[in-house]
């Protein structure tokens, strides 16, 4: 599924109104909490907030971080 929208600006800043097409996926409403996470070839990938994933993702962001030279090497 491929949903559409524009970069609009707001105040200063720049952003995105999401369709309600797109809230029904993410099964989100008003006031929800969104995670934008990195993907393959320079996309984005929007989650839901979700118990503990906040923790989860600053751990994975302390190992990375630990070991990003071991992980540099296994990319190769």
């Amino acid at each position: 599924m491929a949903i559409e929208t524009k970069v609009r600006r707001i105040g200063n800043s720049l952003g995105i109104v999401l369709p309600k097409e797109a809230l029904n996926a993410l099964k989100v409403e008003e006031g929800a909490t969104i995670y934008l996470t990195e993907a393959p070839e320079g996309a984005l990938r929007m989650t839901p907030e979700q118990p503990g994933f906040d923790e989860m993702m600053r751990l994975a962001e302390k190992g990375m971080q630990r070991y990003r030279n071991a992980l540099r090497e296994l990319a190769k």
